[in-house]
């Protein structure tokens, strides 16, 4: 069963626990002053990963900007591949020559 708040004349507000089929109470059972009922926001939050303001659209999601990457990276410096130094140890023999004839 739901709990309803009322709000009487005088400003105060009690909860009423009432079914579902029952009419909205029009007097304060304790008071008799005349009362309305109070609408109140849903008591639902969404938290977590998986819930979105659109779970159609993923890349508009207003938590992360859309060219992030996992890492909070852009994605268009994700995206380039890393040059590497022909001086390095790590580049390769074939990478070594290309360098070498490209400046003479």
């Amino acid at each position: 069963m739901p709990v309803y708040t009322y709000r009487r004349e005088d400003g105060t507000t009690f909860d009423m626990r009432q079914k579902f089929g029952d009419r909205p109470l029009n007097a304060c059972p304790t008071t008799g002053q005349i009362v309305k009922r109070v609408i109140q926001p849903a008591g639902i939050i969404f938290k977590g990963s998986g819930f979105y303001v659109n779970d159609n659209n993923k890349a508009k999601n207003p938590a992360k900007p859309a060219g992030a990457s996992e890492n909070g990276k852009s994605a268009d410096k994700a995206a380039k591949p890393k040059e590497s130094k022909p001086d390095s140890p790590t580049a390769s023999k074939s990478e070594k020559r290309e360098s070498a004839l490209a400046a003479n």
